[in-house]
């Protein structure tokens, strides 16, 4: 039997995304064995971003500075804005180094299931941003979800006043996608999708 403390360690990396109780064991007993190049280093790092953690006054992505990395940087283009539900789609569209502009994020998505209303997301900051000027195109990028496309066809009224562009991520088949596997509703929105062949 462990310790409490090293009990109570277990059960809280348990309770990480991706980690249940036997991943979170393996952890410990790892970090427990390489203490000084493994658990003293992570230590340091987890106090350092809590002290410093912070959420950006423009966009809403987490960081260590406000603005954010993502704001404050110059190369990106400021008439280009993308839409995301959560500060992971954020950081996976960046990820990506495919948008070359900013980003808002939501902090969720429209859900009269969870109770979640448009007065619970960032969409007053949103509209004000796009009603400041300066920006041409408002990329949706929602997720795939009844929730997500909801939320989408929200902001789109919320916004088709205003002189941008509206434009929403393409949905259906994934590169490699065999048609066999597919769900019906991938299907559909890819059908619904479909472009001339060049």
């Amino acid at each position: 039997m462990a310790s409490p403390e090293i009990d109570a360690l277990t059960q809280a990396l348990a309770r990480l995304p991706g980690l249940g109780p036997r991943s979170a064991r393996r952890a410990v007993l790892h970090l427990l064995k390489k203490r000084e190049t493994a658990l003293t280093p992570l230590l340091r790092a987890l106090e350092r971003v809590s002290e410093a953690l912070a959420i950006c006054s423009t966009c809403g992505n987490v960081d260590t500075v406000d603005p954010c990395s993502v704001c404050a940087d110059p190369r990106r283009d400021p008439r280009l804005l993308c839409v995301v539900e959560e500060v992971s789609d954020l950081w996976a569209l960046d990820r990506s180094r495919l948008f070359p502009g900013r980003f808002h994020v939501l902090g969720g998505r429209l859900s009269a299931l969870e109770g979640v209303r448009p007065e619970d997301l960032t969409i007053d900051r949103l509209v004000a941003r796009v009603a400041a000027g300066g920006i041409d195109e408002v990329v949706l990028a929602m997720n795939a979800t009844l929730e997500g496309q909801t939320t989408a066809h929200y902001l789109a009224e919320r916004l088709e006043t205003y002189p941008v562009r509206l434009t929403q991520l393409a949905h259906g088949l994934p590169v490699g996608g065999e048609l066999d596997y597919l769900d019906e509703g991938t299907l559909a929105q890819a059908l619904r999708a479909r472009r001339p062949v060049a």
